[in-house]
């Protein structure tokens, strides 16, 4: 039987490299995320629309989107074919959250969209109305 008899400094070495080596990986991933993540819209540009509170509307609902900065925005309501149908709102708005308001008694059952448009984007949320 072979014996292999390590001393201390050996194993110290060991580990010295194996850490390194973990940091030179962690870094070299860091950095392959960042350059990866150059071409990322920057989040201030663009509003956020969020979806209805209930999966289905009726009455008065409100459509809530944020802001990072002031903006020209418009919202609308979209049949469930995306062909307009009716202007919600149409304004500047501040930096942080908005509450627009919209009854939907003037629309018949069925798929919609709400849809929030601005200078560099358009985006949808779909509503389902039904009301009594």
């Amino acid at each position: 039987m072979i014996l292999m008899t390590y001393s201390i400094s050996k194993v110290l070495v060991g580990i010295l490299f194996v850490t390194l080596a973990v940091l030179i990986l962690l870094i070299a991933y860091r950095k392959l995320l960042a350059y990866l993540g150059k071409g990322q819209p920057v989040k201030e540009d663009y509003c956020v629309l969020y979806s209805l509170e209930q999966p289905f509307a009726s009455g008065t609902v409100e459509i809530y989107f944020t802001t990072e900065k002031p903006r020209t925005v418009t919202i609308e309501i979209l049949d469930e074919n995306l062909v307009f149908l009716t202007l919600v709102k149409e304004g500047e708005f501040t930096d942080g959250g908005h509450i627009v308001r919209f009854d939907t008694t003037v629309l018949a059952n069925g798929t919609y969209y709400y849809c929030l448009r601005s200078e560099n984007q358009k985006t949808m949320k779909k509503m389902e109305v039904r009301n009594t």
